[in-house]
């Protein structure tokens, strides 16, 4: 489902950039967007967190067998 890959690869977006923050106290994403209360700053924060609650339903979804059974 194309929903599940967007919030997955907006979770590993969120991910690195704490590992970023983590690290070298470096936030990419306040960087890139001027600062952590910029309006599009926000905007991005806000969608890493809901792609993160979306993947949380990827944990008690069953998984459909692929064509060879796997």
């Amino acid at each position: 489902m194309i929903m599940d890959r967007i919030a997955l690869l907006l979770a590993i977006v969120g991910g690195l950039n704490w590992g970023l923050v983590g690290i070298f106290r470096f936030d990419l994403v306040a960087y890139l967007f001027g600062g952590q209360t910029a309006t599009l700053s926000r905007v991005i924060y806000t969608l890493v967190g809901l792609a993160a609650v979306w993947c949380i339903s990827l944990l008690f979804r069953e998984r459909e067998l692929t064509e060879e059974g796997v």
